[in-house]
């Protein structure tokens, strides 16, 4: 295919439209206003209270004269290049009505991240919708993503010899300002029990691919993956910026995921997210905690290597910044999903993206 940001190659705008404007969608979507080859034309939106809403107003920006809508003939009205699709729930209808009508997706929904690890009776219907429509779709994000998918291939880029990638993901979340996420989706504030299997089902269904996906790509398939997890219990009631989180109740949680090959794990990607650090952990283990939050990779090979990734941002200013890393990556990727041959594209498939920055 051809490189979209080749200095070589005669630069062009794609039409997007934003799908949803929650936490991460209305930075997407304020991104994508902002960048030189992007023409924001549509926006989507879940909630009747934001229909009619300027686009610019939803990202925090000045008025671009797009009005937001809650009606998917609307948006493929539009005829848009690229739909930036970011709800919290996947809805598979919408997705193939989009790719059917001609508009490429790129989106942070982790189903699309590896096509082998779909139902095949709905990877077939999103590849012929695909083929209808001659449009393709690419998931992407920082953890799965990122992470897990474009960095360990770049660090796999200079071995002979793979043993084993470990990725350990450390998240402080006691700054952040996002009572829902902390609370529901993560887990804290709840009874052990119910946060801990959340978290193994999240690992299997969004990392479990993406770990696959480079895997097989490197000719080291995995036989199957494990997963194991721990919470950390806090003592005492906790007061952080989201609420309370009471003694008795999750502060701290630890999944690790472990894909293995012949007996042995070759790959492994633990998260551990937190709100206090002072807490009775479930396996009795003594956890690292690191601040401030990041990554850490090590790729033991014939060329060993081991990265250690941190947001060197102030604590006020953490929840400001945290959108970004889902956001950005798919806004870089639209002009390579545009070009690319119709299907579901992974990261293997697609070109290594490179930010279009002026």
């Amino acid at each position: 295919m051809t490189n979209p940001v080749n200095s070589k190659t005669a630069r062009r705008r794609y039409r997007v439209v934003q799908w949803a404007t929650g936490n991460v969608g209305s930075r997407a979507l304020r991104r994508a206003i902002e960048h030189p080859d992007l023409q924001v034309v549509g926006v989507y939106v879940y909630s009747a209270n934001k229909v009619g809403h300027d686009a610019g107003e939803l990202a925090g920006v000045a008025p671009i004269g797009v009005r937001a809508t809650n009606s998917i003939e609307d948006v493929m009205a539009l005829k848009p290049d690229c739909v930036l699709y970011m709800p919290h729930v996947c809805n598979y209808d919408e997705v193939c009505r989009l790719l059917q009508s001609g508009a490429n997706i790129v989106t942070t929904r982790m189903e699309f991240q590896n096509p082998a690890a779909l139902d095949p009776a709905m990877c077939a219907r999103v590849e012929d919708a695909c083929r209808l429509g001659n449009s393709s779709i690419h998931a992407t994000g920082s953890s799965p993503g990122f992470i897990t998918e474009a960095m360990p291939i770049v660090l796999a880029s200079i071995q002979r010899r793979f043993d084993t990638l470990t990725i350990n993901e450390f998240a402080d979340c006691s700054s952040r300002i996002s009572p829902e996420m902390l609370f529901e989706m993560m887990g804290f504030g709840k009874k052990p029990g119910a946060a801990n299997q959340a978290h193994l089902d999240h690992a299997k269904l969004s990392f479990a691919p993406s770990l696959q996906l480079v895997a097989t790509a490197l000719g080291l398939p995995i036989d199957r993956f494990e997963a194991h997890g721990a919470v950390g219990v806090v003592r005492e009631d906790l007061h952080i910026a989201a609420g309370v989180v009471r003694a008795g109740t999750v502060a701290a949680t630890k999944t690790t995921l472990s894909g293995m090959r012949n007996g042995k794990a070759l790959m492994s990607f633990t998260s551990t997210w937190f709100v206090s650090t002072d807490v009775d952990t479930s396996d009795g283990q003594k956890w690292v905690f690191r601040t401030p939050s990041g990554w850490q990779v090590i790729l033991q090979g014939d060329c060993p290597l081991q990265l250690d990734i941190s947001f060197p941002v102030a604590p006020e200013n953490y929840a400001d910044m945290t959108p970004g890393l889902t956001a950005h990556r798919p806004i870089n990727a639209v002009p390579y999903v545009c070009e690319a041959a119709p299907g579901i594209r992974t990261t293997v498939d697609l070109p290594q993206i490179i930010a279009r920055l002026g």
